[in-house]
């Protein structure tokens, strides 16, 4: 199924990337690949195979959640690149 340059300009407007020409057209190669691949997957004959999630069982591998004291600031922070007091300082990724 080809997908032409202007709907990976479409996707990449949706995703908010800017693409250069060179890799509009890399990306309009590679997603035509990949739903020429779909395509084949779709014409298999999957009478009476079921349907599934996983290929294998799932076990729960989480903990209990139990009430526990906190860390103290101090150790928290110890390998902090940057802190302000007591919170990590980030830098800033919105504009204002």
């Amino acid at each position: 199924m080809p997908i032409d340059p202007t709907q990976v300009q479409h996707i990449a407007a949706l995703a908010r990337i800017s693409l250069t020409d060179a890799e509009t057209e890399a990306f309009t190669r590679q997603l035509s690949d990949i739903l020429d691949q779909f395509e084949i997957l779709q014409s298999l004959d999957t009478t009476g195979v079921s349907p599934t999630a996983h290929v294998a069982g799932l076990d729960n591998v989480l903990r209990d959640d139990e009430p526990a004291d906190s860390l103290p600031a101090g150790d928290t922070l110890r390998n902090a690149p940057r802190r302000r007091g007591d919170f990590f300082q980030v830098r800033a990724v919105l504009d204002e």
